[in-house]
């Protein structure tokens, strides 16, 4: 029964009219036309454009990939055997090649470190250990000011040695 009266009160709503132009439009109850709406959601012109990108960049770039695959397979079926008859060589010289690779790069991550952190101290950011590094350069000043008076004193008391030890020089 309530599907009959829902059924009902849709035809109701839905009519035709025929405009002065001869063509037959069908009108909804919301007042627009079915060819209205759907140029409502239609999409312009730049999705249009940028679908179309889409689709045929990813169907490049699914050839490119069927491509590299079907070449790899064939590069290992053919190549295999020189692989596995030069193994012998190879082993070792990855294992090299890695030891060298991981050496490098661990010495310049400790470089780059390093740079940083100089750039960052003669900048006035205080990195972490600046303390350390101005309290030894306090240590070596004070040190070398020592060494500076230790040697005046007990360098005119060698002067007055010298001239007692060679009294015409």
């Amino acid at each position: 029964m309530a599907d009959r009266h829902s059924v009902q009160a849709q035809a109701q709503r839905v009519s035709t009219t025929r405009p002065s132009g001869g063509t037959t439009m069908v009108t909804t109850g919301g007042g627009g036309t079915i060819l209205k709406r759907i140029q409502e959601h239609a999409p312009n012109s730049t999705q249009v454009v940028g679908l179309l990108t889409l689709v045929i960049s990813g169907g490049i770039l699914l050839f490119l990939t069927g491509l590299t695959l079907t070449a790899t397979v064939m590069g290992l079926i053919f190549f295999t055997p020189l692989i596995i008859l030069s193994s012998p060589i190879w082993v070792p010289a990855g294992t090299v090649f890695i030891a060298i690779a991981g050496f490098l790069f661990m010495t310049g991550v400790s470089l780059l470190a390093v740079c940083s952190w100089m750039y960052k101290y003669f900048r006035g950011r205080h990195p972490p250990g600046s303390d350390r590094v101005d309290y030894a350069r306090s240590r070596i000043a004070d040190t070398a000011s020592h060494m500076k008076d230790y040697a005046r004193e007990y360098g005119g008391y060698l002067q007055s040695k010298v001239k007692d030890a060679a009294p015409g020089a």
